[in-house]
């Protein structure tokens, strides 16, 4: 799966948690979204917990606005905050009420344990740490499934029933998502520690994406175990 081009941080990031990223990104969940095997029962059942963790996620990403230093850093972290909340959250929605599953019902769906985990390694992460500890525990979600969405446009089963999943995050809307906030990133890391190969927070900020993409394996697996 080639790497899609979203800044320097994260190619480093990346590179630094190799094993973990092949793990996440081609995990067997995802290959099931590809060629149309994952159950259905499985994929609303991912689906109503990552309703449950988007949720969480857009608290992260308005964390990260309080985190902010500049202009620019509030701009794409309340434009992320918006992208979640009024877009990506939408179609969950839609999904699951084709199942009958309404937006109430959604939210107030009980967190998986993986779920628990994920969602508030993120959140300790921005609590306990700066911006950069944050934006190292968010970015593997952000970026991953923009990964993940180009990947399955371009291999998966054109008939697959998953293709509006797919179809999400390969879009250009959510590309330049992926895009914007790695610049941003790139520009962080510039303004507060200069260069992040050079810097004793590396090691830190590394484990940070590591774990967070582990956490994301995680998340594939409760949904297929459903």
């Amino acid at each position: 799966m080639t790497a899609p081009d979203y800044g320097q941080t994260f190619a480093l990031w990346r590179g630094g948690a190799l094993g973990p990223w092949r793990d996440y990104t081609r995990h067997a969940f995802v290959a099931g979204l590809g060629d149309g095997t994952l159950p259905r029962a499985a994929f609303l059942h991912y689906l109503t917990q990552d309703y449950v963790f988007l949720v969480h996620f857009a608290r992260a990403w308005s964390l990260a606005v309080v985190k902010s230093e500049t202009l620019a850093e509030m701009r794409v972290c309340a434009a992320t905050v918006d992208a979640l909340v009024n877009h990506e959250m939408a179609l969950h929605i839609g999904v699951c009420a084709a199942h009958g599953i309404d937006e109430a019902t959604l939210f107030a769906t009980a967190e998986a344990a993986p779920n628990l985990a994920y969602t508030r390694y993120v959140l300790d992460a921005g609590l306990q740490g700066d911006f950069l500890d944050l934006m190292a525990a968010l970015a593997p979600c952000v970026m991953g499934y923009g990964e993940i969405g180009l990947h399955l446009a371009q291999t998966c089963t054109p008939d697959t029933p998953y293709k509006d999943w797919i179809d999400t995050y390969a879009a250009p809307d959510y590309q330049a998502v992926c895009k914007s906030v790695g610049a941003m990133i790139d520009d962080a890391v510039t303004q507060r520690i200069g260069s992040l190969a050079a810097s004793p927070r590396a090691a830190r900020l590394q484990q940070r994406f590591t774990t967070a993409t582990q956490l994301e394996v995680g998340f594939w697996q409760m949904g297929l175990d459903a």
